[in-house]
């Protein structure tokens, strides 16, 4: 199994890549070999004097930046590290790409090389997130703004066997996320989603508010991307903004700093929960292949698990049964 990472995506990186990749290959017992898409000299600095087993440099010149526009990366820097690793797997020297980087790159140049996996008609991004019911999906979270009510049903098929194959989430039940319960909430494109889900899905739980997504009996909850985007960037915002609160008030009284080190490992194991470095990165699904995006702000932890990720989805063929269930509803998505 051979797996592309991009070496020079990420706040972080090239240390935290390099770093991620060496951790992935000392915890796993898979035929893994990761191929390090990037800077060489930059990339064999970080290695040091030798080049560990399993891993190899393919020589990518040039690096995306969040300033370039992601729709034309291909053609304007052909040789960055994210067009030539997303290129290996088209040239089927590597069976996944792994990217911190420019997301919107990503997609753009994952759709053009890669092309769409049969009858999708619009790849989308998912967003795990793992609570006191279980783990979870919202899917899309950004890469389709504006969507179709049969995208929004294809977008809930993948998501569902993205969880059931790569996360090991059975009996997936859907919610679409809306702004009341009732079937005639929410503009047109909501209510036609909803009345299309539940003709063509057993598994289809109804509108779900936002407010109950963390103790919602349902894993996969499906909007639009413009919704979808704004809602994990809030709720980023409100964890941030909430964490820096909380540490303000500790600081300001002894009593308080006290008490916080009696109820620090209760912090430590919520925070650990929650912590997007335990699950890494998520595959843009619907692409016909597996390119998989990780947090800009990936740590080395982070990138191993998103390496993790890359080799369920090989092993359990996500990009195959994908496609079955897109077939099964061909009727209602043509």
């Amino acid at each position: 199994m051979k797996i592309a990472l991009d070496a020079m995506g990420g706040d972080l990186a090239p240390q935290a890549t390099v770093q991620g990749a060496l951790d992935a290959l000392n915890h796993t017992q898979d035929n893994l070999h990761i191929i390090l898409v990037g800077d060489k000299s930059q990339i064999q600095s970080e290695l040091g004097n030798s080049i560990p087993n399993g891993l190899t440099i393919h020589p990518a010149t040039e690096v995306v930046t969040m300033h370039d526009d992601g729709s034309t990366v291909l053609r304007a820097k052909p040789d960055s590290s994210i067009v030539q690793g997303i290129r290996l797997i088209k040239d089927k020297k590597a069976d996944a790409f792994i990217s911190a980087g420019h997301t919107g790159a990503v997609m753009a140049t994952s759709l053009f090389l890669l092309g769409r996996i049969p009858h999708v008609k619009r790849p989308c991004l998912g967003a795990y997130l793992q609570t006191e019911t279980g783990g979870k999906i919202i899917c899309d979270v950004g890469a389709n703004p504006d969507a179709k009510p049969e995208h929004l049903l294809q977008f809930a098929i993948m998501a569902s066997v993205y969880l059931d194959h790569v996360e090991g989430i059975k009996d997936n039940k859907v919610a679409l996320i809306n702004i009341g319960e009732e079937p005639s909430k929410g503009s047109e494109l909501y209510q036609k989603a909803y009345q299309l889900l539940k003709a063509e899905l057993p598994n289809f739980e109804g509108n779900l508010e936002a407010r109950y997504i963390f103790d919602s009996h349902a894993s996969v909850f499906v909007c639009d991307g413009f919704v979808g985007n704004n809602l994990v960037k809030f709720a980023e915002g409100w964890i941030m903004t909430f964490t820096n609160l909380m540490m303000k008030k500790i600081q300001s009284k002894l009593s308080y700093k006290v008490g916080a080190g009696l109820i620090k490992p209760v912090i430590d194991e919520i925070k650990n929960q929650y912590d997007y470095e335990e699950h890494g990165g998520a595959p843009l699904l619907g692409i016909n292949g597996i390119s998989i995006v990780s947090h800009g702000n990936s740590t080395p932890k982070a990138i191993m698990n998103s390496i993790f990720v890359a080799q369920k989805s090989i092993n359990e063929n996500l990009i195959q049964d994908i496609s079955k269930g897109i077939d099964e509803h061909l009727g209602a998505i043509s």
